[in-house]
């Protein structure tokens, strides 16, 4: 009869302590705190310096930045360059990668990226068209408006397509835009108990 007692008592025991942190309820305060993950899609204007033939060129870039947590994400970009096309060239860019935020949480929040796709480019008098392997480093600086909309104040990307045939192409360029954030922001802490 004893063996089983103590058996009860053991049980009972370690229930006890099971249970104990679901009794208890203690929550020790964060020690950061953020904006959450979240999503944006953006528009721009872009102007680069084409390398085939040293050509400015302007156009269009539309972007996403696709933040899981509040400091690393992904951005995907899309860029045409069609303005200021002499002899036709043309050049294009669908790239994606990771992304990193210097400063989240604050208005002003420079970031760093490295971004891999395809770039195409148009000959002169559309001798010719190309699909390259492209990748590209880049960084720029975000102005957050409010929780919903965003300035694109610069971005700086230098791409390189390692495998055209006339050697490798190096263009550069700024871009500009506004932004709109899809998801509302969750603050963390949501509140303190």
């Amino acid at each position: 009869m004893r063996y089983a007692s103590r058996h009860w008592s053991t049980a009972l025991v370690t229930l006890l302590i099971c249970l104990t942190p679901l009794l208890l309820p203690a929550q020790s305060l964060p020690t950061a705190s953020g904006e959450g993950g979240y999503t944006s899609v953006g528009v721009g204007a872009s102007l680069f310096q084409a390398d085939y033939g040293q050509r400015d060129l302007g156009g269009l870039v539309a972007y996403a930045d696709i933040n899981p947590v509040w400091r690393y994400g992904f951005e995907l970009e899309a860029r045409t360059l069609r303005y200021r096309a002499v002899e036709d060239v043309t050049e294009a860019s669908y790239m994606v990668g990771p992304r990193i935020s210097l400063r989240p949480g604050r208005r002003l929040r420079p970031y760093a990226k490295f971004l891999i796709g395809d770039g195409r480019i148009v000959l002169p008098y559309h001798y010719a068209t190309g699909s390259f392997l492209a990748y590209a480093f880049g960084s720029g600086m975000d102005l957050q408006l409010n929780d919903h909309i965003g300035i694109r104040v610069i971005d700086f990307e230098r791409q390189m397509w390692p495998d055209f045939p006339y050697g490798q192409l190096c263009p550069y360029g700024i871009s500009a835009g506004l932004s709109f954030r899809l998801n509302s922001v969750k603050r963390f802490p949501n509140s303190i108990r």
